[in-house]
């Protein structure tokens, strides 16, 4: 028998959850009535609405009816993660969507283009809910340092491969190794979350910490020769923004990949050095 839980909704952070469900449906019937548009970055940002939409109705659901409780993980750190996620993926559509889509005349853009940003002060304010007041001790993997960074590092990997087109690195081996570079960290991060959101890891037969501190060098040493080759093969003939270039110009999207890239980096490195001074130092000195 399914039990309700009332309280789950009249909470400040049920309240929140409810107006971010509504106000996501908003933005992604605004933005689909004003048009579709050909383009990678109207693409993401549907995707950000409707995945905010989706995975926030069903944390609603899954609360009220009290099903979360037989989670096979953690379900504060799952949702505390979320909404930070939520937030992030927010706040870059709330400036992606306006840069590109809207005009004067282009009032339902216009219209979901604020409620974005209605939508990413919504979930911030269920971040600040959470980590300021929680509900329990949030002891779980994505609401750590490590689990945040590890966050960044797909999101950004997701914003490259938003910014891509097949057509830049066809027969072009340094933008090739690139590419291979953002999908392998991209996925081998995935799985690093996957096995830890499921607490999988204690079955591995080695050290899992250990492991991923030689994944987190080897992918900052591998961005680091994406944040070379990149710009190097990349603007190799064009230097400048050629005057002739549209609202959707492919040279931004090169931009894009070449700072997306730069903070990724930044990221793995920052990551690398904290897994390290978390094993070998805090660790060994508990010991």
């Amino acid at each position: 028998m399914v039990n309700v839980d009332v309280r789950s909704l009249t909470q400040p952070v049920g309240i929140i959850r409810i107006m971010a469900v509504i106000l996501t449906c908003m933005c992604f019937s605004l933005a689909g009535a004003e048009g579709v548009y050909s383009s990678s970055y109207w693409a993401w940002c549907m995707f950000t609405w409707c995945f905010c939409f989706f995975f926030t109705f069903l944390i609603v659901i899954l609360e009220f009816t009290t099903v979360h409780s037989k989670v096979p993980f953690a379900w504060d750190d799952f949702t505390t993660a979320f909404a930070m996620l939520a937030s992030l993926m927010c706040l870059i559509v709330s400036i992606i969507y306006p840069t590109f889509f809207t005009c004067k005349t282009c009032h339902r853009a216009i219209g979901a283009a604020v409620v974005s940003w209605v939508c990413f002060a919504a979930y911030a304010g269920e971040v600040v809910l959470t980590r300021l007041y929680p509900r329990g001790e949030t002891s779980g993997f994505l609401s750590t340092l490590p689990g945040i960074m590890k966050m960044l590092e797909t999101f950004f990997a997701c914003l490259i491969f938003v910014s891509l087109d097949g057509s830049q690195y066809t027969g072009n081996s340094g933008i090739q190794w690139c590419v291979a570079v953002y999908s392998l960290c991209f996925i081998f991060s995935i799985i690093i979350i996957l096995l830890t959101l499921a607490q999988l890891t204690s079955y591995l037969p080695i050290s899992f910490d250990k492991v991923v501190i030689v994944y987190n060098i080897l992918a900052a040493v591998m961005y680091t020769t994406a944040m070379v080759i990149w710009p190097l093969y990349s603007f190799s003939n064009n230097k400048q923004r050629p005057p002739n270039c549209g609202h959707f110009c492919p040279w931004d999207k090169l931009v894009v990949v070449t700072f997306m890239t730069i903070f990724n980096f930044i990221v793995y490195t920052l990551d690398t050095m904290y897994s390290i001074r978390l094993v070998f130092c805090i660790m060994n000195r508990e010991d």
